[in-house]
């Protein structure tokens, strides 16, 4: 039965075709939509200025008339927009259509097709990949432990003993006796100066 589907016959042209041609139509309504519309445009201008109670009757007529083609018009470019885009979902059809069948027929992609064999090598590739990850892992540990020991100041070479603490506290109080003195000097000098403007 499915063998005499009409679709199946379909060639992905004659879509194309369909859907240029409806495309048209729909571009050629819509303009004279546009241009009707401009026209009523004009009309309603020239009744709300024109004096002349009859002319104003026929400017009136006429946009009746104009609004409903345009009313009508845009129902049938409605229906063609509507068409086209079916046709486009049957031409997206056809295409995919195409695609899986060429697709299908790569040697690769028969191999798929054995659902067994596929999931015991999916098993082993993760398993060799958890494996390959597990051992990168442990060697960055291994990296990082040595470098820490490397880099640690524990060793007797750059920690501080406690002769080595009592002259740092030393210096440490000498930097700070060094930098009163200098203070208590500028100040001495700022006073000095400050006494030499006041006398003159």
């Amino acid at each position: 039965m499915f063998g005499r589907n009409k679709f199946k016959k379909l060639k992905r042209e004659d879509v194309v075709d369909a859907i240029i041609q409806l495309g048209k139509q729909q571009d050629d309504l819509e303009n004279g939509i546009m241009q009707k519309s401009e026209e009523v445009e004009k009309l309603m201008e020239r009744g709300r200025k024109e004096k002349n109670r009859d002319i104003k009757l026929l400017c009136a007529k006429k946009v009746s008339s104009l609004q409903d083609e345009i009313k009508r018009d845009t129902k049938r470019a409605a229906f063609l927009l509507y068409n086209v885009k079916l046709l486009e979902k049957l031409k997206a059809a056809i295409d995919d259509n195409q695609f899986v069948e060429n697709t299908s027929k790569l040697s690769l992609n028969k191999l798929l097709s054995d659902q067994k064999a596929l999931a015991q090598f999916l098993e082993s590739a993760i398993a060799t990949r958890t494996a390959a990850e597990d051992s990168l892992v442990e060697a960055d540990r291994l990296f990082e432990s040595y470098e820490q020991a490397a880099q640690s100041e524990d060793g007797p070479i750059y920690s501080a003993s406690k002769s080595d603490d009592e002259l740092l506290a030393m210096f440490e109080m000498q930097d700070q006796l060094d930098s009163e003195a200098e203070f208590d000097s500028d100040f001495a000098k700022d006073s000095a100066r400050q006494a030499s403007l006041e006398e003159e």
